[in-house]
């Protein structure tokens, strides 16, 4: 079949800079192709997506034949280019809300992403070594559950930095199943396969990899990763530093970032409400694992963190819970991981 190509656009670039490593942005059409050139000011991993609303949205159509200076370790320099062939990833692209988005990461940066006006941050955390389960600042109050603790290594990989607000799961899914209200609140109410509704999404939104995290993924950055202090909550000794839990939320959900964040600077990892993660419910072994995703099946999945209706011990970075898939309440939401 012929493919028709209709390319008459206003092309407004969107320039996402960190640690203003890219400057000098300019862009021209070529026939079929979009040439992009920028500068860079130092070594950094180069992605470039399109929008066609002005900006709300990235990552359709999928930008997959561009060529040039993008991708991993793109080296500094004046006058870098990509090139996209445009026919080979869709029939036509037209109109004047059509925006390009340039970003610059390295491996350690913070990454902003912004979808349907509404935006969130995912924060780095550093792969590592850790002792998973029942350690010594748990005060012997463990549950069988959390033994034996053992050695677990983990790649590096992004977590979300609050809990999903109720702002952000409405922009993906148009609706606001949580029972107490407000945008910067948590959603709530959401089994483990509405999670899984979502997250499929807002991968197709943003042309991102985004996921659960798995328990162990959670544990290690509840703990503070490679810039753990040991405490036995996420971020303090003192619950009523980093928590609302029973003992001062009122029984209801609080707006995230309202308490301090951790060693890592995520908030919320403890109380408010649990974070469903991505692993059927296991018992532990003694060995040592290397990226681990808990069994090949079960009949409960893992929630961690403790709620704003938990007893204190419930919200210590080694607890653990669970329940069906399918269940929902007012007390169990979720955070986001996304892959490198």
């Amino acid at each position: 079949m012929k493919r028709y190509f209709v390319f008459s656009i206003i092309i407004c670039l969107a320039l996402q800079v960190v640690a203003q490593r890219v400057s000098n942005v300019s862009f021209r059409q070529e026939g079929k192709m979009v040439h992009v050139s920028y500068d860079l000011s130092e070594q950094a991993n180069i992605a470039v997506e399109v929008s066609i609303d002005g900006g709300l949205t990235y990552g359709t159509p999928k930008m997959t034949h561009v060529s040039g200076d993008v991708g991993k370790n793109i080296s500094a320099g004046k006058g870098k280019r990509i090139v996209w062939d445009v026919l080979q990833d869709c029939d036509k692209l037209q109109g004047d809300r059509v925006c390009f988005s340039v970003t610059a990461t390295r491996g350690g940066d913070n990454q902003t992403i912004t979808v349907n006006g509404v935006s969130f941050t995912m924060v780095y955390v550093e792969g590592g070594t850790f002792t998973m389960g029942c350690t010594a600042e748990q005060g012997g109050g463990c549950d069988s559950d959390e033994y034996p603790s053992h050695s677990v290594t983990l790649s590096g990989y992004y977590i979300g930095e609050t809990e999903v607000t109720q702002a952000l799961w409405k922009a993906v899914m148009g609706s606001n199943p949580s029972n107490w209200k407000g945008d910067q609140l948590p959603v709530e109410s959401v089994s483990w396969d509405d999670c899984q509704t979502f997250i499929s999404k807002l991968n197709s939104l943003t042309g991102r990899t985004f996921r659960l995290p798995t328990e162990a993924e959670w544990e290690y950055a509840a703990r503070g990763g490679k810039r753990s202090k040991g405490y036995k909550y996420s971020g303090s000794n003192n619950i009523d530093d980093v928590a609302w839990y029973g003992g001062n939320s009122g029984s209801k959900t609080h707006a995230v970032k309202g308490k301090r964040a951790n060693e890592l600077g995520l908030y919320d990892m403890s109380g408010n409400v649990w974070e469903w993660c991505s692993d059927w419910k296991g018992e532990y072994s003694s060995g040592s694992q290397r990226n681990p995703k808990g069994p090949s099946s079960g009949s409960l999945r893992v929630y961690r963190g403790g709620s704003k209706i938990a007893y204190a011990r419930s919200c210590r970075v080694s607890y653990r819970n669970s329940n069906n898939p399918s269940s929902r309440g007012d007390n169990i939401g979720f955070r986001l991981a996304l892959v490198p």
